[in-house]
Parts: C-alpha cells; sequence; structure tokens
C-alpha cells in the first residue's frame, strides 16, 4: 500500500499488461487493424525473401511478430501527430500509411523510394506522413523525439510525438535526459518502449537491472504503464489514454510494450541465443494477428471475407515488390543532393 501511494504521489500509474478484458475495438476497426497488421505481417515475410535474393542490401530488421504495437497505436493518433522509431521500422511506416512500393523501393535502393534509394532500410522519411524516420543510433531517435515534441509545445499545437525505441535503448543516457527534459517542461512525448525481450543477442534480463521499464520514468513522475503488445485492443486502449494524456498538457508518457520478434535482431543474425521451441510457442499462442481473428470469427466474420482480405494485402506486396525491382537505380547526381539546405 505504501508503494502505490508513493506511485500515484510522484505521477506513476501502475498497472498490469493490458490484455483482453479491456473495451474493445468495433467489429470494423478490428477488421481494419487485422487488415493493417497482415499488411505488415505478409511485406516484411516479402522482404526477407527479397533479402535472401541479394535484392536488399545493408542491414534489414523485421517486424514480425510486433504488428499489434505500431498499428494499435496508430489507431488512436490523430492527423499531424508525429512518428519516430529505430532501425526496425518497416511496419511504423506502413502503419503512418506511407506506401509498400514507395518503401519497397527503397529497401531495394531504387529512385522510386522514399528517399530516392540513398536511405535504406533504417533511414526512410515522409514529411507528408508526418513519419521522422528509422534510426541507424541506438536511442539516437529518443531525443529527436523530443525535439518534434518541443517544437509542438513551441508553436503552441496539441500535436503528440510519438517516439519508439527498444529495451536495448532503454538504458541509454540520451533517453533519460530526454525523459528530463521533456518532465520538465511538459513536453507532449509519447516514449514506446518496444520490449521484445531481446536487445540483439541478449535477453533483456541480462541487459538491465531494472524488471519493469515502465519504472524508468519514474525519478522525474512521469507516468508510465506495461502494456501486452501482443493485442491490438490492448494497444489501442493504452494509447488513447497516453495521448489524451500528452494533448492535455500534462506532459509526457511513457509506455512498456510486451511484445515478441520472431525472426533474428537482423536478418544476418541466426537467434541461437533462444531455443526454437520458446519461438514457437509465442507463435502458437500468443500471435497477434491470430489473436485478432479469432476474436473477428467470434463476430461472425466469414473465412470468406479472411480470404479477400488476405488476398487483396498480397496483391499489395506482389506489386510493391515488382515495382521495386522495375524501379531504376538513382542517378549519381544524387549523391550530392539533400546535402545542405539553404534556409
Amino acid at each position: 500500500m505504501a508503494q502505490a501511494a508513493e506511485l500515484k504521489k510522484r505521477g506513476k500509474t501502475k498497472t498490469t499488461p493490458r490484455g483482453s478484458n479491456q473495451i474493445g475495438l468495433t467489429r470494423d476497426e478490428l477488421l481494419q487493424g487485422y487488415r493493417d497488421m497482415l499488411l505488415i505481417r505478409r511485406f516484411e515475410e516479402k522482404a526477407g525473401q527479397l533479402y535472401g535474393m541479394g535484392l536488399i542490401g545493408g542491414f534489414c530488421h523485421l517486424y514480425i511478430g510486433q504488428e499489434a504495437v505500431v498499428v494499435g497505436i496508430q489507431m488512436a493518433l490523430s492527423e499531424g501527430d508525429q512518428v519516430i522509431t529505430s532501425y526496425r521500422d518497416h511496419g511504423h511506416m506502413l502503419a503512418c500509411g506511407m506506401q509498400a512500393r514507395g518503401v519497397m523501393a527503397e529497401l531495394t535502393g531504387r529512385a522510386g523510394g522514399y528517399s530516392r534509394g540513398k536511405g535504406g532500410s533504417m533511414h526512410m522519411f515522409s514529411k507528408e506522413r508526418n513519419f521522422f524516420g528509422g534510426h541507424g543510433i541506438v536511442g539516437a531517435q529518443v531525443s529527436l523525439g523530443t525535439g518534434l515534441a518541443f517544437s509542438n509545445h513551441y508553436r503552441g499545437s496539441d500535436r503528440v510525438a510519438v517516439t519508439y525505441f527498444g529495451d536495448g535503448a532503454a538504458s541509454q543516457g540520451q533517453v533519460f535526459e530526454s525523459f528530463n527534459l521533456a518532465a520538465l517542461m511538459k513536453l507532449p512525448c509519447i516514449y514506446v518502449i518496444e520490449n521484445n525481450k531481446y536487445g540483439m543477442g541478449t535477453s533483456v534480463d541480462r541487459a538491465t537491472a531494472s524488471r519493469d521499464l515502465s519504472h524508468n520514468a519514474l525519478p522525474w513522475g512521469m507516468p508510465g504503464v506495461q502494456v501486452d503488445g501482443m493485442d491490438i485492443e490492448a494497444m489501442k486502449a493504452a494509447a488513447e489514454i497516453a495521448v489524451a494524456h500528452c494533448r492535455s498538457g500534462a506532459g509526457p508518457y511513457l509506455m512498456e510494450v510486451q511484445t515478441y520478434r520472431y525472426r533474428g535482431h537482423s536478418m544476418s543474425d541466426p537467434g541461437r541465443y533462444r531455443s526454437r521451441e520458446e519461438v514457437q510457442n509465442m507463435r502458437a499462442t500468443r500471435d497477434c494477428i491470430e489473436h485478432a481473428r479469432h476474436k473477428l470469427e467470434v463476430l461472425r466474420v466469414e473465412e470468406a471475407q479472411f480470404r479477400e482480405i488476405d488476398d487483396g494485402v498480397k496483391k499489395i506486396v506482389q506489386e510493391a515488390a515488382d515495382f521495386a525491382q522495375a524501379s531504376p537505380e538513382p542517378e549519381l547526381s544524387e549523391l550530392w543532393t539533400d546535402i545542405l539546405k539553404d534556409a
């Protein structure tokens, strides 16, 4: 009781991970969420295939397994809200409304990509969709996301900046510096720790003394919550609370999202630090897409509609792959563009 009172006093709301007992989505919302998650899943599977064929160079970090996180949060945002994330970013791009063909073309280093073939997997942006990039330096995007929130605060808008980072970045110094500034200035920033249990090849239990990452903002009086990141309904419900908190001018908010990646840290990671049985068990019992499908079946969505959604998603992904392979490589002159902007 004393601990609970102290948490409440300092602005900490301690909850258990949110699950299926939360207020649910409507049938149409859940169908849209299912479709969006499936698009990310099929896109990432195709990206993995193209990487294996040598059509994608450099690093490639797949989002397979974590789809409910970004789709659920995006459902709670409004036009003009900003998103910034790390290198596991393709899912975030698609959830923000960026076109699959442009993302895939960028992955393959083609001129038709969002960064005209110069950014690759980790560095593409869309000003139109308020997506401020994937970032390859661990934790670097957290201070940048805080800057986005500062710009909203400075201009007097009610926009919210959502800043994603992983459990591996959660102990970086600039993260805590960002927490301090955001809390001090009451910046409208939602910090989202995507805790997929492993930072590269190291279990989170071996990398941090914190056994509850939602406590990490406690010294600054920032509300923090753990959320079931494998449940899209839980994600949207928690995100709505966080968004409302930030829009009200109450300051930043921390979400520790408990999720899981099925593939290695990157395409070059064989994942030998965990058992095959562990991954298979998560797929069989906790998969976010199957979880949503079961809920839709209870709502009497028929098999024909699921097939229609799956066919439509596969068509989009195949068209994206075809567009990427048909798009030309950038001209050499592109080396000299986007280097300096005259103000």
